[in-house]
């Protein structure tokens, strides 16, 4: 049983990391390159090259069985070296991350984000390079790099949870939980030196995490599918019924025709409600359905349909944060194209605008 110990169930081990984590490296890479690059979000990178890290760590475990001639202290060094540079680098990945906790979100985006997490990689890297080189065995230089992991599994945690909940997957929510007390209690293992089911701990948290950075690439994936504007024959429009009692309100409006998804409710202000009703209301009862908004310089004498373009603009956003929530649309991928879809100006610039979605496509529940 000790011959099994300590020979081949390290060398396992570190086969099974080197290549498994090599595979997983480039499968995330590749996944990058078909799709992450021309979106300009290289957070894909950060976390291949996280992956990566355990893969050059399992090699090293390898070539230490080899007789290759590494001392024991140096390939220490080595492994929490790779271990730094795993959580440097998926700590590097999080402000590419669309979704974030709203009180971590502020420090993560900031421009101290790289000294916040640069700083404690290096008073940890620079104990430990010190014990490679000069044998040192402080228990406290061998250890550093799992407080650094600490640290990275706090920021992690919250993020992969708000993830995954703003994309609509719960149970992928609680699952990068569970991941995270998985790996929370293999470093507490680390620190007290037990190597079997540190070594079997590592093997179920490892494999879990890289699950779940795929799960993420995927989800990713799909809010790009589902985010996508249709065009305006393509679009359902339909103003529910109010079944709520009597004295209250329920400004509702259902949107149909967007990919992988059902028609999505959205709730408006009276305000706002009532001013997608009458661009509704013209687009079902006129021939041309045109609204028009009230110049600077109004005559008085005259009564408008829009009171200024902002009305345009609210209108606009409260309907975005209905269909992917607050953070989850952006001016130039989501804002303009719904402008676009929903809304045509006059040609001759006449302060008119009407509503582009076929009037087939319209319903008034409540009318």
């Amino acid at each position: 049983m000790d011959i099994v110990t300590s020979t081949q169930v390290p060398i396992f081990y570190g086969w099974w990391q080197f290549s498994v984590c090599l595979f997983a490296f480039l499968a995330l890479m590749a996944i990058w390159y078909h799709i992450g690059k021309k979106q300009d979000d290289f957070g894909q990178v950060w976390l291949a090259l996280s992956i990566l890290c355990w893969s050059l760590s399992g090699l090293v475990d390898i070539l230490f069985h080899k007789d290759l001639g590494l001392e024991p202290h140096f390939k220490e060094g080595l492994t929490s070296i790779f271990s730094l540079l795993n959580s440097l680098f998926i700590l590097r990945s999080l402000p590419w991350f669309r979704y974030l906790p709203k009180p971590l979100a502020a420090l993560i985006k900031s421009n101290f984000w790289p000294f916040i997490i640069g700083i404690p990689f290096v008073f940890a890297l620079l104990p430990t390079l010190h014990k490679m080189f000069l044998a040192r065995t402080a228990a406290i230089i061998s250890e550093l790099d799992v407080y650094y992991a600490l640290l990275t599994l706090f920021f992690l945690g919250g993020v992969l949870w708000d993830s995954f909940v703003k994309r609509r997957l719960p149970l992928l929510a609680w699952l990068s939980l569970f991941t995270v007390l998985i790996t929370l209690l293999a470093q507490i293992y680390k620190l007290l030196d037990d190597t079997i089911n540190l070594l079997l701990l590592s093997a179920i948290f490892k494999t879990s995490l890289i699950m779940l950075f795929f799960a993420l690439a995927l989800s990713w994936v799909k809010e790009l599918i589902e985010t996508v504007i249709p065009q305006p024959h393509q679009l359902r429009l339909r103003f529910l019924k109010n079944k709520v009692p009597i004295g209250k309100n329920n400004f509702q409006v259902a949107l149909g025709g967007f990919p992988g998804s059902e028609d999505r409710i959205v709730q408006l202000s009276p305000a706002l409600y009532r001013l997608f009703k009458s661009f509704a209301k013209q687009r079902i009862t006129k021939t041309e359905g045109w609204l028009e908004i009230k110049p600077k310089n109004f005559d008085d004498s005259k009564t408008y349909d829009i009171n200024d373009h902002n009305e345009i603009k609210r209108l606009l956003a409260a309907l975005l944060d209905g269909l992917f929530g607050k953070q989850g649309w952006t001016k130039e991928k989501h804002f303009i194209p719904l402008k676009t879809t929903l809304f045509e100006m006059s040609e001759l610039r006449e302060r008119r605008i009407r509503l582009l979605i076929p009037k087939e496509n319209i319903i008034i529940e409540n009318n």
